[in-house]
């Protein structure tokens, strides 16, 4: 095996894995793409969604299908130029010319020129992927109705959002470089347990601190969801403490609903979207799922297989952060700790794409699981109803392909869904979305 790493040239192996991954993937958004171009609702859908509302869906996802061919052409040929072209060891002469010129730091300030190089990688990336977010949000998503920003709402939320992630990682990063480079061999393991402390915090501090940044949470109001949804949570046991409505609407007509928190200190968030066109038994089958995620332990297992997995990806990273090849084959005539993770991420992405489509069945199962126990609690009809109006609300794909669904997405289908479930429909016509403030 280190026969075959010393004789590899890694630079070359990620650009022709890259290329391979995105003509795969590029096959199976061509599949799906096949599907979007279908004219009329096919017969097994005659009882789901009427004619109209499937044709919506179908324009909706086939305008993202097309655009989706653009920004990933361009986000491939991005990589290509900039592996190809050396573009990372310039950015990290760049990094090291500026601190030398404002601070007069050299290279052994090394932590410092990391920084800097991930801010100006973060704003490079930012400015490229800022006309396909535009267009995406005031073009795709607007002539279907469901941007609901003004281009100063997403310019302060773009602004905010830099200024967080650079208030969050600037300590972060700092911290776990240094515990890379000062705890010698084994630093995988203590690194590990950094990596965990902040997400604990983020996860924390975020209801909290992070989102009232960009959404406002509002206590629901006392009434007959209020206590549907708090006799649900009393019947499972579920420590609910707190029930919100988010002004979801405020930026997009998609809706949904979550809950977060941990031991006995839950909280529930509804969308205001969802309130609006659902009733409050379809509200509470789409609750019945989410809290049969928690109630099967999903969410604390995919967590733990996750650290699990973080920690075996720096042990891994362990082997190759002296190769002075990995530096070399992509350019750089230094070993900095930052590059050679950043670096080992490339030539490990093999690995994360399978483990990734991986994860996509794992959750695809517990979704399954999930319906289930919502269905055992009782919410046969409406459960289907909800999750009908959620995709018709949502212009979700009805006509789904199945290599691609399974490759792209941790959600099984519409379509999919109702199957497993076995729900045979209470009419023989399909589900109509009516919204409250219509009636």
């Amino acid at each position: 095996m280190a026969d075959i790493l010393s004789t590899l040239d890694y630079k070359q192996f990620v650009i022709l894995f890259s290329c391979t991954v995105y003509v795969f993937e590029q096959y199976l958004n061509y599949r799906q793409y096949g599907l979007y171009l279908m004219p009329n609702r096919p017969s097994e859908l005659a009882d789901i969604v009427n004619e109209e509302d499937f044709k919506k869906a179908q324009r909706y996802n086939l305008d993202k299908a097309r655009f989706g061919f653009i920004e990933s052409f361009y986000k491939q040929a991005e990589t290509i130029v900039m592996l190809h072209y050396d573009v990372l060891p310039y950015l990290w002469h760049m990094a090291g010319t500026l601190i030398m010129r404002v601070f007069g730091y050299d290279a052994q300030y090394e932590i410092t020129q990391s920084l800097v190089f991930i801010l100006m990688l973060t704003m490079i990336s930012t400015v490229t992927s800022m006309p396909f977010s535009l267009y995406s949000t005031f073009v795709v998503e607007q002539r279907h109705g469901f941007n609901n920003q003004t281009l100063g709402l997403y310019f302060a939320d773009l602004l905010k959002s830099q200024v967080l992630m650079a208030v969050l990682m600037v300590p972060f990063m700092s911290a776990f470089l240094w515990i890379i480079k000062s705890t010698g061999d084994r630093f995988y393991f203590y690194v590990w347990i950094i990596v965990i402390v902040f997400q604990l915090f983020i996860i924390t501090i975020y209801p909290t601190f992070i989102q009232p940044f960009f959404n406002k949470l509002t206590p629901m109001e006392e009434g007959p969801l209020r206590t549907q949804i708090e006799e649900l949570a009393a019947r499972i046991s579920f420590p609910l403490k707190k029930l919100y409505v988010i002004d979801g609407s405020k930026r997009s007509g998609h809706s949904n609903a979550y809950f977060y928190g941990f031991g006995k200190n839950k909280h529930i968030v509804l969308y205001d979207t969802l309130i609006d066109h659902s009733n409050n038994d379809e509200i509470c089958a789409v609750l019945a799922h989410e809290l049969g995620h928690w109630k099967m332990g999903h969410t604390l297992k995919l967590l733990t297989v996750n650290q699990i997995y973080l920690l075996n990806i720096f042990w891994l990273f362990s082997f190759f952060i002296h190769s002075q090849q990995l530096y070399r084959d992509f350019g750089f005539n230094t070993m900095p700790t930052l590059i050679g993770f950043l670096l080992f991420q490339f030539i490990y992405s093999p690995v994360d794409s399978v483990i990734g489509f991986l994860q996509h069945v794992y959750q695809r199962k517990n979704e399954y699981e999930a319906d289930a126990y919502a269905l055992k609690l009782g919410f046969a009809s409406t459960l289907r109803s909800a999750l009908i109006k959620l995709s018709v609300k949502n212009l979700g794909g009805f006509n789904v392909d199945p290599w691609y669904s399974a490759w792209n997405h941790s959600h099984p289908s519409l379509v999919e869904r109702l199957k497993a479930l076995g729900i045979q429909p209470t009419s023989d016509k399909p589900i109509v979305v009516e919204s409250k403030k219509d009636s």
